[in-house]
């Protein structure tokens, strides 16, 4: 649907200032907090704040919060889009050079906090991969039961580090990734960015609410999730809402099993997931299960099992 005259104009005028297109140019590049434009732009937060209050007003950008901060991104409307694409077009080149130098320098920063971060939990992490069959082994089994694309939309719920996103992000022409760890959704934009993937969005978000449209990603996954929720009925049930006619949801997760530890020293709520359980999940949903792909570990551990729910492709539509 094109823009009436008075959209346009609003759009327009809600662009036009200097400070406003020098924030397009970073948001364009990826999303960003209101401390960390101000810090790029050298300009107080309030003046941020209240130059990107109107450019959301007008629909130019769009607000999501995420923890105790908010985030700004370009927004996904077609036109809206289409209009701001055009307008940093026609930029001059050297406009902005300055600006993209600091935001390289937040960047920086940020990786080197996230890796701080990562060296923290990394024991945790290796004690927690020793218990199961090799990642590179789960990640071919992933990258299989997925298929080989290309994706319209991924979304990857409880996203973590973003492994998920960086192994098949570049079959996607956009990625989502979720998650309620903002210390993880840095590791996962660090990692994301290494990766040269520029089409992912990363959001502060809640695997049972996740405010995305209905039936809008070809392609969902909750790896390693489900053992730490309180409601994974639940979970499935958000997760299956999401898939698109023709559409897929991966489960990656652990069969039944009795390291009890593991609720202690790594907080899993669920020892392990029945087939039975989750086909009646991904049924109760409205998506058909395959045969779930099985990994034994290499010794004594957890078995990792890979379960496929696949919406119907009646009535096929493309994906906004």
């Amino acid at each position: 649907m094109n823009l009436t005259a008075d959209q346009t104009v609003e759009i327009l005028r809600a662009a036009g200032e200097p400070t406003r297109l020098r924030i397009l140019s970073l948001l364009a590049a990826e999303e960003l907090s209101v401390m960390e434009l101000s810090r790029v732009l050298d300009q107080s937060q309030p003046r941020v704040s209240r130059h990107l209050k109107l450019m959301a007003d007008a629909g130019l950008i769009e607000r999501f919060p995420d923890g105790a901060r908010v985030y700004y991104r370009l927004s996904h409307d077609a036109q809206a889009r289409r209009l701001t694409d055009t307008v940093l077009d026609i930029l001059a080149d050297d406009e902005g050079e300055a600006d993209h130098r600091r935001l390289e320098e937040v960047r920086s920063e940020r990786a080197t906090d996230a890796a701080r971060y990562f060296e923290q939990v990394a024991p945790q992490w290796d004690q927690m991969r020793s218990l199961y069959v090799c990642e590179t082994d789960v990640e071919k089994a992933v990258e299989q039961a997925a298929g080989p694309g290309p994706f319209d939309r991924v979304v990857d719920l409880g996203t973590g580090s973003g492994r998920m996103l960086t192994l098949l992000g570049k079959k996607a022409k956009m990625s989502v990734g979720l998650d309620l760890s903002q210390n993880m959704l840095n590791i996962a934009r660090a990692n994301v960015t290494q990766a040269g993937l520029d089409k992912v969005e990363l959001r502060h978000g809640d695997i049972f609410s996740t405010r995305l449209p209905a039936e809008s990603a070809d392609l969902v996954i909750v790896h390693q999730v489900l053992h730490y929720l309180n409601d994974p009925v639940a979970a499935v049930a958000e997760a299956a809402r999401l898939v698109a006619p023709g559409g897929r949801l991966l489960i990656v997760d652990f069969a039944p099993h009795n390291f009890e530890q593991l609720r202690e020293e790594h907080q899993h709520r669920r020892l392990g997931f029945s087939d039975e359980e989750i086909s009646g999940w991904l049924a109760q949903g409205g998506l058909q299960a395959a045969a779930p792909i099985i990994l034994p570990p290499d010794r004594e551990g957890l078995t990792v099992h890979i379960w496929t729910g696949i919406r119907a492709a009646e009535h096929v539509r493309k994906i906004a």
